[in-house]
C-alpha cells in the first residue's frame, strides 16, 4: 500500500505561480510512475502529466508547454509547476502512483487550487 499526500495548493492570484509536492510512503519509490491530475467543478479528471522513475516525461496534449512535472527520488517527491495562472487552473490536483505490469494504482486525497483575486 502506498499512501501520496499532496500539498502546496490554495489560493493564487491570476499571475501568480504553482508548485505542488506529492509525497508518497514507500520503499520503492524509483519503480512508481507518478502522475498529476486536476478536477475542476463540474468536470472530469484531467491527465496534466506523468514521469516516470527514471526521469521519462509525458504531458498531456492540451497541458504541454504549461506545466512542469519533476521528481526527487531521495526525497520519495513529485513536484507540479506552473506560472501563469489563470482561473481556469482552479481544481482540485491529484498525485497518482501506478506500478506499471501490475494492478497496484493509487490517489493521493488532492490538493484544492483556486485562481482569484
Amino acid at each position: 500500500q502506498v499512501q501520496l499526500v499532496e500539498s502546496g495548493g490554495g489560493l493564487v492570484q491570476p499571475g501568480g505561480s504553482l508548485k505542488l509536492s506529492c509525497l508518497a510512503s514507500t520503499n520503492d519509490f524509483i519503480k512508481y510512475t507518478i502522475a498529476w491530475y486536476r478536477q475542476a467543478p463540474g468536470n472530469q479528471r484531467d491527465l496534466i502529466a506523468t514521469i516516470t522513475g527514471g526521469g521519462f516525461t509525458y504531458y498531456a496534449h492540451s497541458m504541454e508547454g504549461r506545466f512542469t512535472i519533476s521528481r526527487d527520488n531521495a526525497k520519495n517527491t513529485t513536484y507540479l509547476q506552473k506560472i501563469s495562472l489563470t482561473p481556469e487552473d482552479t481544481a482540485v490536483y491529484y498525485c497518482n502512483a501506478r506500478l506499471l505490469g501490475t494492478s497496484e494504482n493509487y490517489w493521493g486525497q488532492g490538493t484544492q487550487v483556486t485562481v482569484s483575486s
